[in-house]
């Protein structure tokens, strides 16, 4: 959903109870990295340059040619299962390190789930 020049983007990051901070996509490539790549904060440290020739970037998803370059993506990240359903739910930024796959936050807050 785009509302207000950001594209709210929900994100199941875990089916256990584990917080928001060990969240990590499965592939550094498709969809969901090139829009965090292309939409996220800026990179919080920038990458090592050592002088060696960068491997060649694929193409971005064709869906974010949909996206204006502006706009800016915010994650509603949520850990959920089928037997204990949403065990917790967050919202803000984060980049994607390409090393490991895992979300740098830059920031967060959680969202309050009714009593059960």
């Amino acid at each position: 959903m785009i509302l207000g020049g950001h594209v709210i983007y929900p994100l199941r990051y875990a089916k256990k109870d584990v917080p928001v901070t060990a969240a990590r996509l499965r592939r550094a490539t498709g969809f969901r990295a090139d829009l965090i790549r292309r939409h996220g904060p800026e990179p919080m440290q920038q990458a090592f340059d050592l002088g060696l020739d960068e491997l060649d970037e694929q193409e971005p998803h064709p869906d974010l040619a949909l996206l204006s370059e502006d706009v800016k993506l915010v994650l509603v990240t949520y850990a959920c299962s089928m037997t204990q359903g949403v065990m917790r739910i967050e919202w803000g930024s984060a980049e994607l390190r390409r090393e490991d796959r895992y979300l740098i936050w830059h920031h967060h807050e959680p969202l309050h789930l009714p009593p059960r």
